[in-house]
């Protein structure tokens, strides 16, 4: 099976406390709502004390181009990306060279070559290594990012693959658009980098972290409105639904505990959630969905609380703190992830050896949604009505 090795971190260094962020936002917004003290009050509710961005807050108080903000974040991609994969390599005791296939997950920004081949050379990475980047999973792209590379390593157990999820959401920040889900986006979103190396059973690489056991993609269909981006001719517009949280309360939870039965387990079986902090109220919807205990969610708060939300990448910190921590031999982990489509990415890791009663039922619901399942191990998967899910406002 493969195994997450070791991941590594990296934040841009402009610190911007949540505080001045509102003062700003006050500012910017306050002609447009004749009620926006009462609307700043998301600042305050968002759980985040601070967040980290590759450009100072003069440079935001200036109109720029979707060029000019592009070609800020191909250079600050290199730069944090770079220290980030350093980072994680370092803690398999491994060099560039080694490293077989390299994922390349990211959002907020273009680039043709894409990042990935810009790193090759600038770290000396093998000239033959594979490369996979990944574009528009937004904030399920970290954790999608580590299953294909779960999916790279089984296959190939002898190879090493490197997962970098990069999100410089500052740099899509548009002065012009006064819209409230732009006004959520600037209580939020930050800048950071993270990487991941998965390694197959044959790859030669030790370490003690979790196994990777199973993943598994939701995309809801007629849900496409939910959150994204909407190319306009200054950049990338942010679109967001305020039901968000409802709809993670009535879908998640079925789907999450359908996932859970491939291998005869329950949430409550599962002692870690890795879960991606996309917001306070998301957390609390999640601890609703899936009846937990608000302290299984502390590395995902503390991480919003120091980092906030910096869209795919943010999953990653939350694994590396609970990384850290090092779990019983025994524990099982959830990876989990929202993002457009509207989506969700689950994996299940185990940190140790495999128990001797651990064993996938391959007859199970796979949809969590109690349908059955055919003779070929697929369940159907029939369109809800059109009003299952809301459209953003």
């Amino acid at each position: 099976m493969a195994r997450i090795v070791s991941v590594g971190t990296a934040v841009p260094e402009y610190e911007v406390d949540q505080r001045e962020a509102r003062e700003f936002a006050r500012g910017l917004f306050r002609e447009a709502f004749g009620d926006i003290d009462r609307l700043l009050k998301i600042f305050d509710h968002a759980a985040i004390e601070r967040r980290r961005f590759s450009r100072p807050r003069s440079w935001f108080e200036q109109d720029h181009s979707f060029a000019e903000r592009n070609k800020a974040y191909v250079e600050a991609a290199c730069n944090l990306g770079e220290e980030a994969v350093r980072r994680c390599l370092k803690g398999a005791g491994l060099g560039p060279r080694e490293v077989d296939h390299f994922i390349f997950v990211s959002s907020t920004g273009l680039s043709t070559p894409s990042i990935d081949a810009h790193l090759v050379n600038r770290l000396g990475m093998n000239p033959q290594v594979k490369r996979t980047p990944l574009w528009g999973l937004g904030c399920a792209g970290g954790a999608a990012g580590l299953a294909r590379a779960f999916e790279v390593a089984r296959a190939f157990p002898e190879r090493r693959v490197l997962l970098l999820a990069l999100e410089l959401c500052g740099l899509t920040f548009r002065r012009n658009d006064l819209s409230k889900s732009n006004l959520v986006a600037t209580s939020l979103f930050a800048d950071g980098a993270a990487a991941a190396l998965v390694a197959g059973e044959k790859a030669g690489v030790g370490g003690d972290g979790p196994r990777i056991i199973d993943a598994m993609s939701m995309t809801w269909p007629r849900s496409l409105d939910v959150m994204g981006w909407e190319v306009v001719d200054d950049g990338l517009k942010v679109i967001f639904s305020k039901d968000i949280p409802s709809i993670v309360r009535r879908k998640v939870g079925p789907v999450v505990k359908g996932f859970l039965r491939r291998w005869n387990l329950t949430p409550e079986r599962v002692g870690r959630y890795i879960a991606h902090p996309g917001g306070a109220k998301v957390l609390s919807a999640y601890e609703e969905a899936l009846s937990l205990k608000e302290t299984v969610l502390s590395s995902a708060r503390s991480v919003l609380r120091a980092h906030g939300n910096m869209s795919s990448a943010t999953v990653l910190f939350v694994l590396e703190r609970e990384m850290r921590e090092r779990p019983e031999r025994g524990t099982y982990g959830l990876i989990t992830a929202l993002g457009p489509g509207f989506s969700l990415e689950l994996m299940l890791v185990r940190w140790g050896e495999e128990g001797p009663t651990e064993s996938r039922v391959e007859a199970a619901d796979h949809s969590g949604t109690g349908a059955p399942v055919s003779e070929s191990g697929r369940t159907p998967s029939p369109d809800p009505p059109a009003s299952s899910l809301p459209s953003h406002s």
